[in-house]
């Protein structure tokens, strides 16, 4: 069993990592270095960024949930500059768990930090308890999973190596697994850091001041330990930062940003990052609804030994974020190429963009580079499913701008009746054009869903029969995440099929773009679409 489990995912790594990394974060040297950047440094869905400086290179993680493979790896030069090189976790464990779709279960906040030699990524599952992963490399091969401490409710867990030889973990708890909220709590770990050798002292309760104070991140400097901690809600909360000379406190508190006059609302959880020249800086996220939690950069300084993240206009202590800033000091400006978005599916892998909805088969979906495309076979859907929302299935990527189109160019060989491929704006509330087999023939519907979470049932409107092999189906999304859905059967003259669909947050992720593949009967022989390409254009 455990070769075979060993096997599997091997077979998956491969699946997601099949090109060159190398190749991917070859840095080209360009001048001169731009004045400023804008905010937010990504307009993406990278929920509660935890973030390292390496010599002169800087790594980001992130919360991936129930989306596989999980713990997205991401690389700058300058913070401002974002690159997906990799995933850490390229399966979620119980497997007889995460084979089915779990939305907002899974991996939630990380903590990324590099020690001795070895990067280290705490993370927690808030049914299961914190696990740690490890690596020599940034691109792994990557640890399997080792619980560092078992229970329920246990989130937000990060380390902290002090100078005397001892390890401490911080860590927060979610009220709907443990029945309270709002409190951090330290514990010790073994030598090795990957086992809690204490019960818990509770250094701070938020529940007068700090309602939902979360995220802790703990550091040291000057003979202070800190407690950065995001409190208030993640749409309308503010920064805390706690301090104390023992590192079981007691901890004096202060609030270091907030939102203010600005319309950044939040701001939330996030990772202090020291430059090489010295220069501070705050990578946090804010709540964009169905854009999910995009990424900012904020300055950072210290004043009294606290620090103040963001510009604090008025004098108060409190900082208030930034629109527009000087990029942080490079020795020189890198040009990193551009973040994931279109595929062409011309290689023997996917692009680095896609996740599943579980823990995939590999036989959903198979590189075919002899015909350029992807083959995506039809899967079978659960009996009871009244929507898409279970099924597992579901490959797909985050918005990647405010504003973009989204266009994908296939051939359906549906074989049975019921046979479906979908081009889906995925979210509790979900829309999707498709070509389905019925009575025999091929048909274009738009379908749409509202409150998939409670299992309601789709509306279907259909479009007409689909003559010609090719189908070219595209999302236009416009501000405030509305889009219209069109079709074409030569890529040049789209018809719209329905405008001004709202998207979406899904369980605790944005909405998500992307593409399926399902069958309503049993049979040794199921139709497929092989995609011949996905391609983003911004607007």
């Amino acid at each position: 069993m455990l070769i075979s489990s060993q096997k599997t995912a091997l077979v998956l790594f491969i699946f997601f990592t099949s090109f060159n990394v190398s190749a991917q974060v070859k840095q080209v040297v360009q001048s001169p270095q731009p004045a400023t950047y804008r905010n937010p440094v990504l307009y993406a869905d990278y929920s509660d960024p935890d973030v390292i400086r390496v010599g002169e290179d800087y790594y980001m993680t992130a919360s991936s949930f129930n989306c596989v493979p999980g713990l997205p790896l991401l690389h700058s030069k300058d913070m401002v500059h974002w690159r997906l090189i990799g995933y850490a976790l390229q399966q979620l464990q119980p497997t007889d768990v995460f084979d089915k779709a779990q939305h907002g279960n899974g991996v939630w906040a990380p903590a990324i930090r590099y020690h001795k030699g070895e990067f280290y990524i705490y993370y927690p599952d808030p049914d299961r308890g914190i696990f740690l992963i490890k690596a020599k490399n940034i691109t792994g091969p990557w640890s399997a999973p080792v619980l560092v401490e078992a229970g329920r409710g246990l989130i937000d867990p990060c380390p902290l190596w002090d100078e005397d030889g001892k390890n401490y973990l911080v860590h927060a708890y979610a009220g709907s697994r443990a029945g309270f909220k709002s409190i951090i709590v330290v514990k010790e770990l073994n030598t090795t850091a990957d086992k809690v050798t204490s019960a818990a002292t509770l250094v701070y309760d938020g529940n007068n001041i700090d309602p939902t104070i979360e995220g802790p991140k703990f550091y040291k400097r000057n003979g202070y330990y800190y407690i950065f901690a995001p409190a208030g809600g993640v749409s309308t909360g503010w920064q805390v930062v706690l301090r104390s000379r023992k590192v079981t406190g007691p901890y004096e508190r202060k609030v270091v940003m907030a939102q203010g006059n600005t319309d950044i609302n939040g701001p939330h959880q996030g990772a202090w990052v020291q430059a090489p020249n010295g220069e501070d800086w705050f990578l946090h996220f804010q709540d964009e609804g169905a854009y999910g939690r995009i990424v900012h950069l904020q300055p950072m300084q210290w004043k009294n030994d606290w620090p103040v993240i963001g510009i604090d206009a008025d004098g108060d202590g409190i900082g208030e974020p930034v629109a527009a800033y000087r990029v942080p000091f490079t020795a020189k400006m890198y040009k990193l190429p551009a973040m994931p978005e279109s595929d062409e599916f011309n290689e023997n892998g996917i692009g680095l963009q896609w996740q599943w909805h579980a823990n995939p088969q590999t036989w959903w979906a198979m590189p075919y580079p002899a015909r350029g495309v992807l083959r995506m076979n039809t899967v079978l859907r659960t009996d009871s499913a009244e929507n898409i929302w279970p099924m597992p299935n579901l490959l797909l990527q985050k918005l990647p701008a405010e504003t973009f189109e989204a266009t994908v160019k296939l051939s359906f060989s549906a074989k049975t009746e019921g046979e479906r491929f979908g081009f889906v704006m995925m979210g509790i509330n979900y829309a999707f054009l498709s070509a389905v087999k019925r009575n025999g023939q091929l048909l274009l519907t738009y379908n749409t869903c509202f409150n998939a979470d409670k299992d309601k049932p789709e509306t279907e409107k259909e479009l007409g029969a689909i003559n010609g092999e090719q189908l070219f189906l595209k999302i236009s999304v416009e501000k405030g995440a509305k889009c219209s859905f069109w079709y074409s059967a030569n890529g040049t003259d789209f018809k719209l099929a329905e405008a001004n669909f709202a998207a979406t947050p899904g369980k605790w992720i944005g909405a998500k773009l992307g593409l399926f593949c399902s069958r309503i009967v049993k049979t040794n022989d199921g139709g497929y679409a092989d995609i011949d390409w996905f391609r983003i254009e911004r607007k």
